[in-house]
């Protein structure tokens, strides 16, 4: 890979996500194992290492992925109950809370730079919700998925966000009603992950993808996904109408130009460094 891989930063908590770039990819390690439960500061140090990669011009693509067995298994729910002795019995700590983790999957969606999910291990509840909120996921064979929410006493209404909006409707009620753990074969079946890959080749394979996306122009791919999220949401004539002002835009650009130029006269495009 081009590139030499250098120490972006070590966020504190000390070592709580672990922030390094490899040429044009930034990996950001969620490094809380067992659990990597999403804590307020495990949430917030991500969040930070996301708004960093994105100013960082160096960087096209950043991936999220976990050390050991759980890439993570969501909230985390002693931190949760320990606010039930608050006064109000924890109601604006969980609001903080619920608040925190929807800025950090939006943020992710809305993020100028493609993230891929590099997943080795379980993803339960607002983990599982990490995974959908990234643009690609690729998983071991071994790795699971679930909204175990319902089995607790509590639904995995925010999880259900993400969830729903990449996997079919029953099959987002499959998982969010019976809580139940859905293996690789399946997330993939479901739609939730991309790819499946044997553990030992795991890196090299989502190397393999972010390098691809890296090596297009950067501020194509930032138009492009842009453009994928919000027209999802729209009905079809406006998602039409949208979409066209996106590709005239988009064709007046330097890069549009380069691109269909080389290809003409086939040959590389140079593309521009703008982001």
């Amino acid at each position: 890979m081009a590139g030499t891989v250098t120490e972006l930063r070590q966020p504190e908590p000390e070592g709580l996500v672990l922030a390094r770039n490899e040429g044009a990819i930034a990996r950001l390690t969620l490094n809380s194992p067992p659990a990597n439960a999403l804590s307020i500061a495990m949430m917030e140090t991500l969040l930070s290492a996301l708004v960093e990669a994105g100013s960082d011009p160096s960087v096209r693509v950043i991936v999220i992925r976990s050390e050991g067995r759980v890439f993570s298994a969501g909230h985390d729910l002693k931190e949760l109950t320990a606010h039930r002795a608050d006064p109000d019995r924890g109601a604006a700590f969980f609001a903080w809370t619920f608040a925190l983790c929807a800025d950090l999957m939006t943020a992710i969606v809305r993020h100028p730079k493609p993230v891929i999910a590099e997943i080795d291990g379980l993803a339960t509840a607002a983990g599982c919700q990490l995974v959908a909120s990234c643009d690609l996921a690729i998983c071991t064979d071994s790795s699971g998925f679930c909204t175990p929410g319902v089995n607790i006493g509590l639904f995995c209404s925010t999880p259900m966000v993400a969830l729903s909006r990449n996997v079919q409707r029953k099959q987002a009620m499959e998982m969010l009603l019976t809580g139940e753990t859905i293996d690789a074969s399946t997330a993939r079946e479901f739609g939730l992950v991309n790819r499946i890959v044997p553990r030992e080749y795991l890196n090299q394979v989502v190397t393999k993808y972010a390098q691809t996306i890296a090596d297009k122009s950067s501020m194509v791919v930032r138009t492009g996904k842009e453009a994928f999220y919000r027209q999802a949401e729209m009905d079809l004539d406006e998602a039409y109408a949208y979409t066209a002002e996106v590709m005239v835009e988009n064709m007046l650009a330097r890069d549009a130009e380069e691109g269909i130029t080389a290809f003409l006269q086939k040959r590389k495009a140079q593309w521009t460094k703008e982001q």
